[in-house]
Order: structure tokens, then C-alpha cells, then sequence
């Protein structure tokens, strides 16, 4: 997006981010739901940096600088969380390798894990999804030998303790049944490595197979393994918003 020395009109950022058109821009902004810099703006025309300001719409932050990159990777089993493997193991970087950007990948999964991995050149909003302080929701699905006893669920919440400490979970539930084995939901902010096959190991269900389906509000859904999607407009706000940005 050029930029003159006055700066960009706030309705045509809006715009061109892809919130509203220009007319409804307008509207949005005479309503005060427009903020810049923390502070609302009810001016028609008001002239903008968008590489510098921070505009939220609706309390959301609206990303306006088209040099920034989000993506979602369905990492398939078998395949490291590096960008570079020296022993030549298949890697996240293998399906990047087209690309010029810096990213930074927000977390890892283990090899044996598949699922959710976001991939950003905004540094800022990396660290802060991954820091504890911020505790950014990851929710898994494991398949682990069954049954699974009724108050599973509540030891898992109430905490374990590991080697490294204790853990605990945010949310538990069982999802599903069938021929010896339980499908589990498992909810934490917890970052610490294989934190989710050791919580579950410890209370007596090791996992056989473990799939990341959501980081905050942005899920895998249907996605294909291996395949890479950037996220659209409502999840990066989402994703801004977790961390208070």
C-alpha cells in the first residue's frame, strides 16, 4: 500500500484491508467503531500511516500492512517442526521453501503429532502466542486405549504432577468410544514439550495417535495434511485479540 507524506484516508486502509468498502467504511467510522492508536476517530478523511498505527475495528485489530504473512499448516505425522533438518528428515521448511519471507513458526508439534501449525513474519504476535503469560488455548485430539474412567477428566484439571513439575488442563471431555480405544478432547495453555502425551500417559492412557485441531480461535477444520492456507481476516484478528494486541 503507498503511502504519501500526509498518509493514507482511514476509509480507503479500511478498505483496502478488506473490512468494509469505502462507503461502509465511512459508516463504521461515523458510528465510533473505528479506533486509532487506542483512540476513536469520528473524522471523515482522517489521514493514516498504515505501516505505523494500530486500527481496530469492533475492539478487533485490523491487519493493514500487506507485507505481513499468516499461515496455517496441517503438519502430517512424520514431519519435524524445523525449517532445516541437517540429518535430511522431512521438515515444516520443506513446504515453505518457495517463499521469501522470514516466518516464524508459532510453537512446535513432535514428529508423532499432526495438525495446527501457524506460520507469521510478525515477531511480535509470535512470541506473544507462545509466551505462558498470555495462556493461548490449544486444543487437541487424542486417541488413547479405553475406556477412559469418569474422573480422568478431573485429575486432568485439577493437575498432575511430571517430572518438570505439575500441569494441568484447561478442558477435558471425552469425545467418543469404540473397540478398546476413546477419542479425547484435551484444552491447555500449557507449552512445555509432549506436555499433552505426558499428562495422559500419567493418568493412565498413553496416546497412540495426537492431532493439534485449534490454536485460540482458528481451527484446522477441514484442511488437508501437508497442505498450507493463509488465514483470513477474522482469524489473525482472533489471533491478535488473544494476545491483547
Amino acid at each position: 500500500m503507498s503511502t504519501s507524506p500526509e498518509g493514507v484516508r482511514l476509509q480507503k486502509v479500511l478498505s483496502s484491508a478488506g473490512v468494509a468498502s469505502r462507503r461502509a467504511a465511512e459508516d463504521l467510522i461515523d458510528q465510533g467503531r473505528v479506533s486509532v492508536d487506542g483512540e476513536v476517530v469520528r473524522e471523515q478523511g482522517k489521514r493514516v500511516d498504515p505501516d505505523a498505527v494500530v486500527i481496530h475495528v469492533d475492539g478487533v485489530r485490523v491487519v493493514v500492512r500487506e507485507d505481513r504473512v499468516y499461515l496455517a499448516l496441517n503438519k502430517p505425522r512424520g514431519v519435524h517442526s524445523t525449517m532445516e533438518d541437517d540429518r535430511r528428515r522431512p521438515c515444516v521448511g520443506d513446504y515453505l521453501r518457495d517463499r521469501s519471507d522470514r516466518l516464524f513458526h508459532v510453537g512446535r508439534l513432535d514428529a508423532d503429532t499432526e495438525g495446527l501449525l501457524l506460520f507469521t513474519n510478525d515477531g511480535d504476535l509470535a512470541h506473544r502466542l507462545m509466551h505462558p503469560s498470555f495462556q493461548v488455548l490449544k486444543t487437541y485430539l487424542a486417541e488413547v486405549p479405553g475406556p477412559v474412567a469418569r474422573d480422568v477428566g478431573k485429575r486432568l484439571r485439577d493437575g498432575v504432577m511430571l517430572d518438570d513439575g505439575p500441569a494441568s488442563a484447561d478442558s477435558f471431555r471425552l469425545v467418543d468410544s469404540y473397540a478398546g480405544k476413546a477419542l479425547v478432547e484435551v484444552v491447555l495453555h500449557e507449552g512445555r514439550k509432549h506436555i499433552v502425551r505426558r499428562m495422559l500417559e500419567e493418568v493412565g492412557h498413553p496416546v497412540l495417535q495426537l492431532v493439534r485441531t485449534q490454536i485460540a480461535d482458528v481451527r484446522l477444520g477441514n484442511q488437508r495434511p501437508g497442505s498450507l492456507r493463509a488465514l483470513n481476516r477474522t482469524e489473525v484478528g482472533a489471533l491478535y485479540t488473544a494476545v491483547n494486541m
